[in-house]
């Protein structure tokens, strides 16, 4: 793992996933999710310098972001690195109250917002240590869609969809061993099919 989210592995050549910052964004936060991607997916992380908000993604009737119109912002050609945005905006769907993230499965781009990551019992914000373990815990779902991880119904795997932050905060900070197979599998696919640098 690099010791530096900012730099890519030693010896590695471009990232394959950027973490891209949309607006002020929790610098911690950024690095945490970062370094988890490299953990836990074995992948080569740079955390980007921030982007703007996405005001063109803004559904004014309803206050937040529509997350479909950020991803295909965020999308790249399949040469470039998959990109992990992240909001401390609320962010939607048309057919959703909120979500805490969205992903194109098998795609380019996946973003996931701190919002609602940030709510504790009874109003008062989450402690730090449980907004950062959830923003760990919504990245690395994410980009496993990206890399075309589907749901998973394993209790506590983290591809177990996620309606809400009590079912976010029950899972495990990893893969059940059938989705660390499929993940071993899918990211050998995807890193064969990368541009040699």
């Amino acid at each position: 793992m690099s010791p530096d989210p900012h730099m890519p592995a030693a010896g590695a050549g471009a990232p394959q996933v950027e973490v891209v910052p949309l607006g002020r964004v929790n610098h911690t936060a950024a690095q945490v999710v970062a370094a988890n991607l490299q953990a836990l997916l074995s992948l080569d992380v740079l955390v980007t310098d921030p982007r703007p908000e996405p005001a063109q993604a803004l559904v004014p009737t309803r206050g937040q972001y529509d997350a479909s119109l950020i991803l295909q912002e965020l999308a790249g050609p399949p040469e470039s690195p998959l990109r992990l945005g992240l909001m401390d905006l609320d962010i939607c769907v048309p057919f959703l109250t909120y979500v805490l993230g969205e992903s194109q499965l098998g795609g380019q781009a996946a973003v996931m917002s701190l919002f609602r990551l940030k709510q504790g019992e009874g109003g008062v914000p989450a402690p730090r240590h449980v907004l950062l373990e959830r923003a760990a815990k919504v990245g690395l779902h994410e980009v496993a869609h990206v890399l075309g991880l589907e749901h998973c119904r394993t209790a506590g795997c983290l591809m177990r969809f996620s309606a809400g932050l009590a079912t976010l905060d029950r899972l495990n900070m990893g893969f059940c061993p059938a989705c660390e197979r499929e993940l071993a599998r899918l990211r050998a696919y995807r890193m064969s099919r990368a541009p040699a640098q």
